[in-house]
């Protein structure tokens, strides 16, 4: 039973770090940008940019792929994948986990499933660790060189991917620490039987 309510909580970190990395590429709160001259503040997001003044908010989407700086098209192309990914690992991993009845005779591949899921999820996070990581630091300096009046800086959907990224990256570790469990109860009914059954024979 351990090793299966660890094999489920780590599912569970997995799936709520899937669902701040999802949050994290929808906000638009990745940039945030007072200008003196303006007297506005500007949030930038992966989709779309947003203007608030004093009386009103409006928000344009990013509708040009070619306009858009390279930095915003990595990050896109990257926390995307990221997303496809763990939601594959979402599927495979339910079939691989213990306390599901998917392919209960069949304990080699149900094992094997559930760490597939875990590389996943773990592969998922690094993906998303590192490319957001590596845009906060494009706006890092971009904001060394802003002029001294404005503030630049990276905004709340920074914090929220690298929160999804470490659940995304624990809870991988928890599905694939399933092996560290060699424990009684990992058995299979079956091979639970068929132990009991060899011994009786020695008695």
């Amino acid at each position: 039973m351990a090793s299966s309510g660890i094999q489920l909580f780590g599912f569970l970190l997995a799936v709520v770090g899937l669902a701040a990395i999802v949050t994290a590429t929808c906000m638009v709160e990745w940039t945030t940008f007072e200008s003196s001259e303006e007297q506005a503040e500007i949030y930038g997001g992966l989709w779309e940019t947003c203007r608030a003044s004093s009386s009103r908010m409006s928000c344009k989407a990013r509708d040009s792929f070619l306009e858009l700086p390279w930095g915003i098209q990595v990050t896109r192309a990257v926390l995307i994948s990221s997303i496809c990914l763990s939601s594959l690992a979402v599927l495979v991993s339910i079939w691989g986990m213990k306390c599901t009845r998917f392919m209960e005779d069949r304990e080699e591949t149900k094992r094997f499933m559930a760490l597939s899921g875990g590389v996943m999820f773990m592969i998922s996070g690094l993906l998303a660790l590192v490319v957001t990581s590596w845009y906060v630091g494009l706006l890092i300096e971009a904001y060394k060189i802003a002029h001294h009046l404005d503030r630049y800086e990276f905004g709340n959907a920074a914090f929220v991917s690298w929160v999804g990224s470490i659940l995304s990256l624990v809870g991988g570790a928890f599905l694939n620490c399933r092996r560290c469990f060699g424990t009684r109860s990992s058995m299979s009914p079956a091979m639970i039987r068929q132990s009991a059954a060899g011994g009786a024979e020695y008695v």
